[in-house]
């Protein structure tokens, strides 16, 4: 993988790559509420991204709630949701780790 494996490129740059139909996505539209919603009144010229701050209320490393990003969510059985979430969470006494997972959709609660 010469040059970090992406060929010689399309000649666009990254950050203006976007796939097709990026746009939100249904699930998000029907996600649970609670957390789905967001404000864009700070921001009215920022680009809308389907990613939303959220507290992660029971984070793999402790009691304690933990600001994170919900990324998309996911329904996995009727009515039961999920979000995919990015937290820091402290894995070794001192050391940070970045932690994605699925959490359920009652762990989660808005910013």
């Amino acid at each position: 993988m010469a040059r970090g494996g992406y060929g010689t490129g399309s000649g666009i740059p990254l950050r203006d790559r976007v796939r097709a139909g990026s746009g939100p996505t249904p699930e998000l539209a029907s996600a649970p509420a609670a957390v789905a919603g967001t404000d864009t009144s700070a921001h009215p010229s920022a680009p809308q991204s389907p990613a939303r701050h959220c507290w992660v209320t029971v984070p793999i490393d402790g009691p304690q709630a933990r600001p994170g990003l919900l990324l998309e969510w996911r329904q996995v059985e009727r009515g039961r949701w999920e979000g995919r979430v990015v937290y820091a969470a402290e894995l070794r006494p001192g050391r940070w780790s970045l932690v994605e997972e699925w959490v359920p959709a009652e762990l989660l609660a808005p910013p």
